[in-house]
């Protein structure tokens, strides 16, 4: 721990946009870091929630006077991110979501992780957690390199120098100099900024001291729609910066290219069956490996997340690069 004159003053961001089921208790966990009191603030940016999450905000920050609560009309995470690192007294900026949970030690491992590994940016793994009998399908499934292409920070014994992190933890004279995040970006805006950071000479490291655990999406319907805007929002940053840091999120892209074509040409056809029948089968077994504990029915969903994941996440690249060939989505 810091010598309590050394310990940096430190400003948590946090978005937030009708979370009346989640804010509250998001800011006990956060107001029970192990971080000296005094050397700590706490900024949510809330894009004009429609339930009571901001009389659940306002209440809260009466009582506590290092709660600091912004309006964001542009409602999406970039602008929630940016307005709060304008108004930061910190020397270093904690980014946080609302739907995780954080260890005690969050705050104050992000910090040591940043000061010892000279990075511009750390973060921990993201680690997904269960509530629901779809939610335990999907992490099963989120587990597997088939799902997220052996991602590292998806590993939670994982530790160094890598292309990208959860959330994240930086010095704020840095980020703003960077110029924060990308407000043209409607998604993707942390991997955006993580590419800019790698092509300006900057470091990003994952150590296994920061835990969070994070809640998924909880319907297939809602991880389709959360792929797919992946997939748009790479695609996006792929064409500003001309390239991504590994081809990794390409995969889907081009399974999904490849499964059209064969599918469309006549004379490809029986390489689409054939194609089509190994990877139901890789899908399967690959269920079953990494669903050891769940029901059958559990591991049939576990088994069907990942062509979600892959067409989602492929379709939405595609369609991304359509509207910038098209003009209709900004890159800059």
């Amino acid at each position: 721990m810091y010598a309590r004159r050394m310990v940096p003053f430190v400003t948590v961001a946090m978005p937030c946009l009708d979370e009346e089921a989640y804010i509250e208790a998001c800011l006990a966990s956060v107001f029970a870091q192990d971080y000296p009191p005094d050397r700590l603030e706490v900024i949510v940016a809330d894009g004009g929630s429609r339930d009571r999450t901001r009389a659940i905000l306002d209440a809260y920050a009466a009582r506590e006077p290092r709660l600091r609560v912004l309006d964001n009309p542009q409602r999406l995470q970039a602008p929630a991110l940016n307005r709060a690192l304008a108004q930061a007294r910190g020397e270093v900026l904690v980014r946080m979501d609302v739907h995780c949970e954080y260890a005690s030690d969050y705050v104050r491992s992000a910090v040591e992780a940043l000061g010892a590994s000279g990075a511009t940016n750390v973060g921990g793994a993201q680690r997904a957690k269960a509530k629901t009998s779809f939610q335990r399908s999907l992490v099963a499934a989120l587990a597997s390199p088939l799902a997220v292409g052996g991602a590292r920070y998806r590993d939670a014994n994982a530790e160094g120098f890598v292309d990208t992190v959860f959330l994240g933890t930086f010095r704020v004279a840095e980020l703003r100099e960077l110029g924060g995040w990308d407000e043209a970006a409607a998604t993707n805006e942390d991997a955006e900024l993580n590419q800019r950071i790698l092509r300006g000479g900057g470091r990003i490291f994952l150590s296994r001291s920061i835990v969070v655990h994070y809640f998924p999406r909880a319907s297939f319907r809602a991880l389709y729609t959360q792929y797919f805007r992946y997939g748009l929002g790479r695609a996006r940053t792929a064409t500003k910066h001309r390239g991504l840091p590994t081809l990794r999120p390409m995969a889907p892209f081009l399974l999904v290219c490849a499964a059209a074509v064969t599918l469309a040409v006549p004379a490809f056809r029986p390489l689409f069956v054939i194609g089509g029948g190994l990877y139901v089968a890789a899908c399967a077994a690959e269920a079953l490996r990494v669903g050891a504990g769940l029901s059958l029915l559990e591991k049939a969903v576990t088994a069907a997340c990942f062509p979600v994941i892959h067409a989602a996440h492929g379709l939405g690249f595609a369609t991304g690069l359509l509207r910038v060939a098209l003009g209709r989505e900004s890159v800059f």
